[in-house]
């Protein structure tokens, strides 16, 4: 039975789009639609933004407890909803029902915003005068379908913390997670006008918010091709913006490294939700002595990976997110081929036995050059490169030979030595012997992989705005 996804949330209430345009969303499993989704307008983006205008003085005045109880409000009703967030991941992206990641982090991304709310101070002394920092406005999210509810609460949490009310468009191929987060907030009795959700796509609804004259402030997660439209059209309003964009980054394994430690990791990392992520680890340096070691076990690790019908809790990875993906990612396979690549394991083609759905082989590939494509541009896909180095020097400068700067990794042996060469690379996050997340500490790039962090303290800071008040003995209330 089809899905129809016809309202927009806005002001606490569902509502009817202003336009009727509409377009089908494909399982990307089994090439069927499964629902439509109704795309907005400019005029839907100015209902929302009027209504989290109305909001804003209410909303910024709130106390800090006041925020903290909601945000517990929210972590509760979500708890009651998980399983159904994960089912439309499953659904709308084709993550493996086995990945409980996809919510569990952005779970974490609420209870992270009660701890590090808690124990913020808004106002500071310095000298005479009192720096406070005050709720930038109101905030346009603008997030991206390879991770449709982490990245949309990461931004929202930081924005309810600040005070800021929001207007969302989530990617237009990912609207199903988003929907029932708008519920999971309604039943949390968030404030009317404090979050707005409009469906649509880059070009119309994604513009709008950018470029509306009431936004305060823009987070964008997505290409870095997107996130300079998304400022261009910002600019006139001289609105602040934040981006995280592309990435390429790199893993340099030492040559003191437990190599097959890394090359496993290396693997589950860069395969994991089918190398859709722009912090995948899909450069991995080798030294050269070590180089054919290190590929054998990369190619007996790949051939691990269960590739199939993400409803089966047996599968590791499932397809990519649509036709056009499946099109980008086999274009850049035969790109190696053509570039000299040497083949290790995967190549073009669905897995045998996967006749449809947008299924991609597990891929790695030798022998490749710093100047070769797919050493350069990000892939988006499970297809990881293996490059040799001759010092530590080497690696580093061929990890930093891109326009990208959003990730790194390093193993190592010896800690001291892993973060004497994490220092030198230039990139926003360094992950050190595979090292988890840590949704306190801020997440952002150096280059073309954006600007702003996210996450933490630093991700709170980008939805405020500071003001000094001279002359002032003692803080204000």
């Amino acid at each position: 039975m089809m899905m129809n996804l016809n309202k927009f949330y806005i002001n606490g209430e569902w509502i009817d789009p202003v336009g009727q345009r509409t377009v089908d969303l494909i399982n990307p499993a089994t090439e069927s639609p499964f629902a439509t989704v109704t795309l907005g307008s400019a005029a839907d983006v100015d209902r929302a933004v009027k209504a989290a205008r109305s909001v804003f003085p209410a909303f910024s005045n709130t106390t800090k407890a006041q925020r903290i109880d909601m945000l517990r409000s929210i972590v509760s009703a979500f708890t009651v909803r998980e399983g159904d967030l994960a089912s439309a991941v499953t659904l709308e992206m084709g993550a493996p029902r086995s990945m409980k990641v996809h919510t569990a982090a952005a779970l974490e991304g609420f209870k992270q915003a009660i701890v590090t709310l808690s124990g913020y101070e808004f106002e500071s002394r310095l000298g005479n005068s009192i720096v406070r920092r005050e709720p930038i406005g109101v905030c346009g999210l603008i997030t991206p379908w390879n991770w449709p509810v982490q990245t949309i609460v990461t931004k929202l949490a930081a924005a309810f913390a600040a005070g800021c009310p929001v207007v969302l468009k989530p990617s237009e191929f990912t609207p199903v997670s988003a929907t029932i987060l708008a519920e999971i907030l309604h039943e949390a009795g968030v404030p009317k006008g404090a979050f707005n959700l409009v469906n649509g796509d880059g070009p119309t609804v994604g513009n709008a918010i950018s470029r509306h004259p009431d936004i305060d402030f823009v987070t964008f997660t997505g290409s870095t091709r997107a996130g300079i439209l998304v400022a261009e059209a910002a600019a006139a309003t001289v609105k602040r913006v934040a981006q995280e964009l592309g990435g390429k980054s790199a893993n340099i394994i030492l040559p003191d490294a437990d190599l097959a430690a890394a090359a496993r990791w290396n693997i589950a990392r860069g395969m994991s939700n089918t190398g859709q992520s722009c912090h995948a680890p899909s450069r991995i340096l080798v030294h050269e002595s070590q180089l054919e070691q290190v590929v054998d076990i990369l190619r007996s690790e790949a051939r691990k990976v269960r590739v199939g019908d993400p409803q089966d809790l047996e599968t590791t990875m499932g397809p990519v997110v649509n036709r056009a993906q499946f099109d980008r990612v086999q274009s850049y396979i035969q790109r190696g081929i053509d570039e000299g690549a040497r083949l290790v394991t995967g190549g073009l083609g669905r897995p045998s036995g996967l006749e449809r759905g947008y299924f991609v082989k597990p891929t790695v590939f030798a022998d490749v050059s710093p100047a070769m494509a797919i050493a350069r541009e990000e892939i988006f896909g499970p297809v990881l490169v293996v490059m040799s180095y001759a010092s530590e020097d080497d690696a580093v400068e061929i990890a930093n030979d891109t326009p990208y700067g959003l990730g790194g990794y390093v193993f190592s042996s010896n800690l001291q030595k892993a973060s004497a060469i994490g220092k030198r690379l230039r990139a926003g996050r360094i992950f050190l012997n595979g090292a988890p997340g840590d949704p306190a500490a801020p997440m952002g790039g150096y280059k073309q992989s954006g600007n702003g962090r996210e996450m933490g303290v630093f991700g709170l800071e980008e939805y405020l705005e500071v003001k000094a008040m001279l002359g002032f003995v003692e803080a204000s209330e």
